[in-house]
């Protein structure tokens, strides 16, 4: 998967560069906000593509000792740089280049140079969001999920960022064709500057979505509700296991658990029998969700459980 993760912002990252360069070359000859707006915006996801690059190969380093959980983290500290670019370098410009077009007034423009733009850009932008729907639909595919579904689980930040910034250029761009449209039926520039403007909110908008979930995974988000029943389930269907007490998992890396369990254990068990159980349950429980690649396991026997509970 982080192959094609790979192959999918590297497509992306060449395809902002060249809007970025159409949509700057374009705003400076024509001094339309709205394109300098989307230039700005463009050249955001250019440098959070870079971000994504470095955390797909800083995070699949080998677990060593300062880091005994693998460096997964890597991802989602990324990813939360990328949603700061996006707020500070694409939101906060586009916002306050509008705000002052508005508040000014804008001057008129060549609007045939910005609608040739313009049509490149959407041309350049749908293509890299249709690259990374396809991806997004095969992944859902391959786990069994509807599409919806699947983004919202998914514990991999890398597409989830690119499939909303590919989202946001497409939106933007046709927030910014309405701009000079409207600019060119009333004769108003200022339209222009509500178009910036409106294009800034959008990327609060996914500054903010891309920044919630990282936060989420950064400070240790458990595993889905899905993966956690079914751990439970492998658990309990093994004989020797009578109760599971206490199961906590979290995510150290898009597809890497780290599972910590606390069991009821069969009486009669032996101490070899324990641990032969024990290897059996890390065995069926990485069957079952095989993103848990760490499972520690605190066995305790029935009759040691019951008469701690009674004693609290």
């Amino acid at each position: 998967m982080d192959r094609e993760n790979r192959r999918t912002v590297v497509f992306a990252f060449v395809a902002n560069l060249v809007i970025a360069a159409a949509k700057l070359a374009g705003g400076l000859t024509t001094g339309s906000s709205a394109l300098l707006a989307e230039a700005a915006h463009s050249l955001a996801d250019c440098l959070n593509q870079v971000f994504l690059l470095v955390s797909l190969s800083l995070g699949r380093r080998r677990p060593d000792e300062t880091h005994p959980f693998g460096h997964g983290k890597e991802r989602f500290f990324w990813a939360l740089l990328a949603a700061i670019m996006v707020f500070v370098g694409g939101a906060i410009f586009s916002i306050a280049q509008g705000v002052v077009v508005v508040a000014r007034g804008g001057d008129e423009h060549s609007f045939r140079a910005a609608y040739v733009v313009l049509g490149i850009a959407l041309l350049a932008e749908g293509i890299a969001l249709g690259r990374a729907v396809r991806q997004v639909r095969r992944q859902a595919r391959a786990a069994g999920k509807p599409v919806a579904a699947y983004v919202r689980a998914s514990r991999d930040p890398t597409v989830k960022v690119v499939l909303a910034e590919d989202s946001a250029s497409v939106a933007g761009v046709f927030v910014a064709l309405a701009g000079i449209g409207l600019s060119q039926a009333t004769g108003n520039p200022v339209w222009d500057g509500v178009a910036s403007i409106g294009i800034g909110l959008i990327l609060t908008l996914v500054a903010y979505a891309i920044g919630r979930d990282a936060k989420r995974l950064l400070i240790g988000e458990a595993a889905t509700g899905e993966d956690r029943a079914a751990i439970e389930r492998a658990l309990l269907d093994h004989p020797a296991v009578l109760a599971v007490p206490e199961l906590l998992t979290m995510h150290v890396g898009p597809d890497d658990i780290l599972v910590a369990a606390r069991l009821e254990l069969d009486d009669e068990l032996s101490t070899p029998s324990v641990e032969r159980v024990m290897d059996e349950l890390q065995r069926d429980v990485h069957q079952a969700v095989a993103a848990v690649r760490q499972i520690f396991i605190d066995p305790t026997p029935a009759h040691a459980h019951a008469t701690a509970t009674l004693g609290r």
